[in-house]
């Protein structure tokens, strides 16, 4: 049986897998090799890097298709990183070109979000569903859609860039925007409604027992004390999953998906963001929409961002024999 390989380039660190598919939802890592991006070296470090890592992985095994997911703008069908605001100085880097002039084998490409759709679709919370929609909630917001049994990547790779959704006219910014649903569903916007709501506190002489430094609070700081009984943790994770309901009730309206996966923070809190969630989602969606999604936490855990690049190799490879 061949191999199948993976690059998963973000903004703080890069990771190549080497895998196969074992069964039609079944898909192995066979070996993983993760490393800092160092985004200040420029791009031709960390690709040179990355290079040398996949040599070392694929050794003399015979490996048919290479997936690249990364954070975008890019564009899938010419191979191209196009600027993305996490990898500063990556700049239309031909990406998909430079792998195959090195490596020989067939490389697609795609957006963080899509790629990780795919793997939750392919391998995860969403196998046997034809409707899907992936929401990243991690260091930004965005989507993958997968609509009647296809990736739907938009006219320029574009869809599912809901985190630039303005959701209120004031509130944390975030992908740009103030008030956009990244500025409010994000651990930088978590962060940022974290910084408010503690200065108002501090202000009126009030102490925050959870802070130390207010320049340095976190998605995950808060979330620890919330999950103690602070009050204002908790109230801070409830501004976020109201904001997360009401994204989620405009993409049940529009999409009217079967099952909504949601990675990252709402993985590891999913108890702190649900209840303010699920009140607004059930005030603003139709009902019979709603009624017909699912909601879940992404499936694949510490292993979805080597398993969405392994699942762009994999849908790539097919999307390629299907139009032949």
């Amino acid at each position: 049986m061949n191999y199948i390989a993976g690059i998963d380039i973000g903004g703080t660190k890069c990771s190549v897998v080497l895998g196969r598919q074992t069964g039609e939802q079944e898909l192995q890592i066979i070996k993983k090799n993760t490393f800092k991006t160092e985004v200040p070296k420029g791009p031709e470090h960390s690709i040179q890097k990355i290079f040398g890592n996949l040599k070392e992985l694929i050794g003399s095994n015979i490996v048919d298709s290479i997936g690249i997911s990364c954070g975008g703008p890019l564009d899938s069908k010419r191979g191209l990183i196009l600027s993305p605001p996490n990898l500063k100085g990556w700049d239309n880097i031909p990406i998909v070109q430079m792998v195959k002039e090195t490596f020989g084998i067939k490389t697609y490409l795609q957006n963080d979000a899509n790629a990780c759709a795919l793997a939750e679709w392919n391998f995860g919370a969403a196998r046997g569903f034809s409707n899907v929609v992936f929401l990243t909630f991690g260091t930004g917001m965005g989507a993958g859609l997968i609509l009647d049994n296809r990736l739907y990547p938009g006219t320029n790779d574009m869809a599912g860039e809901i985190g630039h959704i303005r959701l209120s006219e004031h509130g944390p910014v975030g992908y740009g925007k103030e008030g956009s649903f990244e500025g409010f569903c994000s651990g930088g916007g978590i962060a940022q409604i974290a910084q408010t709501k503690i200065t108002e506190q501090l202000q009126l002489g009030c102490s925050v027992p959870f802070l130390e430094n207010i320049d340095e609070i976190s998605a995950k700081t808060i979330a620890e004390a919330a999950y103690a009984g602070d009050e204002l943790a908790k109230e801070i994770y409830d501004i976020s999953g109201s904001k997360l309901g009401f994204g989620l009730s405009v993409l049940i309206d529009i999409l009217n998906p079967e099952i909504i996966v949601i990675g990252s923070i709402f993985e590891r809190c999913r108890s702190l963001l649900w209840p303010a969630a699920e009140k607004v989602l059930i005030a603003e969606s139709l009902s019979s929409s709603r009624r017909a999604c699912r909601i879940v936490a992404s499936g694949l855990g510490d292993d979805l961002g080597s398993i969405a690049a392994l699942s762009v190799a994999i849908y790539g490879g097919k999307n390629e024999k299907n139009h032949l």
